[in-house]
């Protein structure tokens, strides 16, 4: 009697547990990024100094890829042929495969490195072919040796540190490789090669972090002194507003109170003369409402509004006393029949004198300094001009931002005005404004305001 056997299921595959796919999952990621980064490079075809500024600098890099050209090519072919006995033909193809791409190195490391490795291998198996020399050095003859390290400095000064150590562990797993097989050839010089790329990848790799950090430094510096120079251009925007405001609020407090009181000074006004006032009065008030919001929008800060009134040309001798009092020699020439001028050109011009002196005071102190305000009829100009400071004393500021000259140029944009400023041959300063005295329209929006 025959019994069947149980059945047995076969037993479902063991998956690997959850850390060893990570591990599978993280290692091929790697391997795929590793791969990417050999196969394309992280900067564009261009020598390292090709935006510098003179031409001789920008040439250096060129010049020593075709020195080292130039000495590898016939190195490489004499201690072929001369040390380990290979024929002239299959030693010159060698030769030129492991050392012309070094041409290479000034724009495109990483295609030279591609060329010149395989071509390394090659020339360390035809060796094998070869008779032993008295004094060999195998796998890497030492004009091939020496021609790689500066392959792989160039590919650590321009690519990124994962390629970086790609390039160099392929190098070591290769001569491992080759020493495995010819250990018979190999005396221990196949750890020449990795051990002196390392170093050279590290000195490669510390230039380029270094020059990365300082660019990025130098941008975020440009940055910088962009958003300082724009918060200056909106502060002094909210401080001609404020005035303005003063000017203009003062103007229509005044044609507030004459539209209330006209009734009372005019006698036998119409009834629709006493309607009419009584609007202009109400357009007055609204408008002083809104330029209050307004106000207190650039107010917004916490910064109170001056008690004192604006300043105009009636306090510049008072500016210039206190300048002098300063220590800074200082001269005024004040045209005596000025026509009217409008309190925003007159505030501004006071303003502008203001700024100028305190920039002497700043970058030239004790030089003597000459303030003049004259008029056409038309044009009110303002012109402050300083000499070289002449004190040994150092300036108390070595370098100016020109945010000064900002709040001045905008002050004169809004004006409908001109200004000049700039250096004098002499080693001075000059600011010339130049200021309508009858409105003028208003200036287009420029791309700042953007």
């Amino acid at each position: 009697m025959t019994t069947t056997p149980p059945y047995i299921p076969p037993e479902a595959p063991q998956r690997p547990p959850p850390a060893a796919d990570g591990l599978v999952s993280a290692a091929r990621r790697n391997l795929r990024e590793m791969a990417h980064g050999l196969a394309h490079p992280s900067h564009p075809p261009v020598p390292p100094l090709a935006n510098a500024s003179k031409r001789w600098r920008r040439l250096l890099p060129y010049i020593a890829v075709l020195v080292l050209a130039a000495i590898f090519v016939p190195v490489t072919l004499n201690v072929l042929t001369n040390e380990y006995g290979m024929a002239e033909g299959l030693a010159g193809l060698l030769a030129v495969a492991q050392t012309a791409p070094l041409l290479m190195l000034a724009h495109r490391p990483l295609q030279a490195w591609w060329i010149i490795f395989p071509a390394d291998i090659v020339g360390a198996l035809v060796l094998l072919r070869y008779q032993e020399p008295q004094m060999a050095v195998w796998p890497w003859p030492p004009p091939t040796l020496i021609a790689y390290l500066f392959v792989m400095l160039a590919v650590a000064l321009r690519e990124t540190r994962r390629t970086v150590v790609s390039v160099w562990a392929l190098t070591a797993v290769a001569s491992l490789v080759l020493h495995l097989g010819g250990t018979d050839r190999s005396n221990g010089t196949a750890g020449l090669l990795p051990a002196f790329g390392a170093v050279f990848m590290v000195i490669g790799a510390v230039i380029r972090e270094r020059g990365d950090v300082q660019r990025r430094l130098a941008e975020q510096e440009t940055i910088s002194e962009a958003e300082r120079a724009q918060r200056t251009l909106l502060e002094e925007r909210a401080r001609i507003a404020r005035e303005l405001h003063d000017v203009v609020a003062h103007h229509m407090s005044v044609i507030t109170v004459q539209a209330d009181s006209a009734p009372y000074r005019i006698s036998g006004l119409p009834e629709e003369a006493h309607e009419e006032f009584a609007a202009i009065a109400a357009s007055a008030r609204e408008s002083l409402t809104e330029m209050r919001r307004l106000l207190a929008v650039l107010r917004s800060d916490g910064t109170q509004g001056e008690r004192a009134p604006q300043p105009g040309l009636d306090r510049v001798q008072q500016l210039v006393e206190a300048t002098v009092r300063a220590g800074l020699p200082a001269e005024l020439s004040l045209s005596a029949g000025l026509p009217d001028v409008p309190q925003a050109v007159d505030l501004s011009a006071y303003r502008i004198v203001q700024e100028a002196l305190a920039n002497v005071i700043r970058h030239a102190p004790g030089a003597r300094t000459r303030v003049s305000i004259t008029s056409d009829g038309a044009h009110l100009t303002v012109l402050v001009v300083n000499d070289r400071a002449e004190q040994p004393d150092s300036p108390l500021e070595t370098a100016g931002t020109g945010h000064g000259l900002v709040g001045m140029r905008e002050r004169v944009r809004l004006t409908g005005g001109t200004l000049d400023t700039g250096p004098l041959p002499d080693g001075g300063f000059r600011v010339a404004a130049r200021l309508p005295l009858t409105p003028a329209t208003p200036p287009p929006p420029s791309s700042e305001d953007s």
